[in-house]
């Protein structure tokens, strides 16, 4: 899940600036015209991207978004892998999975999104279509990322883990000889 921001950019490319000279205390450089909540689900064995966008992002949308999911995968397991999010654990949510159960959640540790694969497509997807694009609506923004999820589709192809899983366990663990920098208690 991610909130694109719909934007058009009011100033020159940052390329563009002098990198000398005064500068104006500037906060942004675009004009927020709204966000969309982007909810996407990735199929492991192929990299298909299912997806809808949502003006908000409650327990209401997440139901919708799982029943869209459930609805395009009938009659096989489904195993969704998601953050830690309340709206993810509403009591709405656990009496659908209840009567669904089929469908599973599983949630990534804290600070751990990196394990979900989805999160690598939201990564892609935001580098490539979203985060210097110029939209003028969220309608705009929502066209764009359909389209980008349309041409991903056509082309998809499962991911492939770079390291085996002892590497990444090793990684994702505390070295015990790491020396602590910085200590809030001090």
């Amino acid at each position: 899940m991610r909130r694109p921001r719909s934007r058009r950019w009011t100033g020159p490319p940052r390329s563009c600036r002098s990198a000398r000279g005064p500068r104006e205390k500037q906060t942004h450089d675009y004009k927020r015209n709204g966000t969309t909540t982007l909810f996407a689900a990735l199929e492991v064995a192929t990299g298909l991207v299912t997806d809808r966008c949502f003006s908000r992002h409650t327990n209401v949308e997440f139901l919708a978004f799982l029943k869209q999911v459930a609805r395009a995968y009938p009659r096989v397991p489904l195993h969704v892998v998601c953050d830690n999010y309340a709206t993810h654990k509403h009591p709405n949510l656990t009496a659908w999975l209840a009567k669904h159960p089929r469908v599973q959640l599983h949630f990534t540790p804290t600070s751990g999104s990196w394990l979900n694969m989805v999160e690598i497509f939201l990564g892609i997807i935001t580098r490539q279509a979203i985060r210097r694009g110029t939209f003028h609506s969220v309608k705009d923004l929502e066209t764009a990322i359909g389209n980008y999820i349309d041409g991903w589709n056509e082309r998809a192809h499962p991911f492939t883990w770079t390291k085996n899983a002892h590497d990444i366990i090793a990684h994702a663990k505390p070295s015990p000889n790491r020396k602590k920098t910085y200590n809030p208690r001090h």
